[in-house]
């Protein structure tokens, strides 16, 4: 190699820092000032610099001083990520080619979300971290035990929970679910005083009068597909989807974003109206149970495809307990369907909601979920199911349109 310093013997670079640096998809860490892009005989000469026996390859301990040296303010877990991605072989040694891929980077950045080459170049072979595990450190503060127990709760790999740990700043913070929670409780109050009644709201005659329930002779107003979701048939209802909801939806979105989440939780929602109009025609639905159970099941099957990995306490016994709690409040759900209606002919409130939200969970939401940092846009698993849902939705439209004159379906009154 030309250009000012010593030849280096001919070194064979890790396999999965070369194939990374050939594209623009590796993007690794902050900031602009570690290691920036310069000619190769300066990339050489710095080499040098931590090279004194010209052997071609420098220690990892050396290229940690080098990084160190150079500005680099970078989160020891992320250093750790850095070196594992430089390190490929486990051999505790740099070689020459492996040094000029890691900073043929056309702008270092922390990126939001890696790319899948990134992913598996650190993967490659059961790479694993050297560092001590995170569970292991001591002399943290309050609020970074409580980032450490989010992503043990929620992230079934190392190198993901170290990163994880290192990237959040609890800004923004969790809003998305306090401010779905806050708003039922808000409307749970105001009907409550209206009604003067708070346990099975939905046995007062003027329950679904309000502009927020959906009710099929209503069904043309496209809001109440969604908007069904801040109403519960009483204080037993909501507090059993609040839980829920708190407990799985908060350290969900503390991972994952307010955004990935908004999805789910959305998706869940709109289905579970959906399926209501299609499989249980002249019934109406409240309450949030298909959002909340999208999120619940897409995290269960997380849990469950990544056993091994999910390092949470007491795994299986709270597992079990997310059962129960789902159970119960499908069984209450089931049981208020076939209750005597309290205004005939109107029925009951359908339990087919959850059933949609439980759908989505374990599609799209388990991808989601499962590709934590990762670019949805580049799993074509979540393309496939996001095409499914979205024909869903279409054909169920069009059967809300034509199929309830079609079959002649004799709706309730307006409420």
């Amino acid at each position: 190699m030309s250009g000012g310093g010593r030849e280096l013997p001919p070194v064979n670079c890790s396999p999965a820092v070369a194939a990374n640096a050939e594209g623009d998809a590796i993007e690794v860490l902050e900031s602009a000032d570690i290691l920036p892009v310069a000619p190769e005989d300066q990339w050489k000469s710095l080499f040098d610099k931590y090279d004194p026996e010209s052997s071609g390859f420098i220690s990892t301990e050396r290229f940690r001083d080098l990084l160190a040296t150079h500005g680099s303010e970078l989160d020891p877990h992320k250093l750790e990520v850095l070196l594992a991605l430089a390190d490929n072989n486990a051999d505790g040694k740099i070689c020459y080619q492996d040094f000029v891929n890691l900073v043929r980077v056309k702008k270092l950045k922390m990126s939001n979300k890696r790319s899948n080459s990134f992913r598996r170049a650190i993967l490659q072979g059961g790479r694993q971290l050297k560092g001590s595990a995170l569970r292991e450190e001591v002399g943290l503060g309050l609020s970074q035990r409580l980032v450490r127990h989010v992503a043990y709760e929620t992230l079934p790999r190392e190198v993901d929970r170290k990163w994880y740990f290192d990237s959040y700043t609890y800004c923004p913070p969790p809003w998305l679910i306090l401010f779905i929670t806050v708003a039922e409780v808000v409307v749970f109050m105001y009907y409550g005083f209206q009604l003067d009644r708070w346990v099975l709201q939905v046995s007062s005659p003027s329950y679904l009068k309000g502009p927020l329930p959906y009710h099929p002779q209503l069904r043309s107003q496209a809001w109440r597909y969604l908007s069904y979701a801040f109403m519960h048939t009483g204080i037993e209802h909501l507090s059993l989807n609040m839980a829920m909801q708190l407990l799985v939806g908060v350290p969900l979105e503390m991972v994952h974003g307010a955004l990935r989440i908004t999805l789910i939780y959305v998706c869940g929602v709109l289905a579970g109206s959906l399926a209501v109009s299609v499989t249980d025609m002249t019934a109406p639905v409240v309450g949030s149970s298909g959002g909340v159970y999208a999120l619940v099941s897409a995290h269960l099957a997380n849990v469950v495809m990544n056993w091994s990995g999910m390092k949470c306490q007491f795994k299986l016994f709270r597992m079990a307990m997310a059962l129960v709690c789902m159970s119960v409040e499908f069984g209450r759900a089931v049981w208020l369907r076939f209750y005597p209606q309290a205004f005939p002919p109107c029925p009951n409130p359908s339990f087919v909601a959850h059933l949609g939200g439980v759908a989505v969970g374990l599609t799209m939401g388990v991808v989601i979920l499962q590709n934590y940092e990762q670019r949805l846009q580049e799993q074509s698993l979540f393309w496939i199911f996001f095409c499914v849902y979205t024909l869903f939705v279409l054909c169920a439209v069009f059967w809300n349109v034509f199929a309830y004159s079609l079959l002649d379906v004799r709706l309730p009154p307006h409420p």
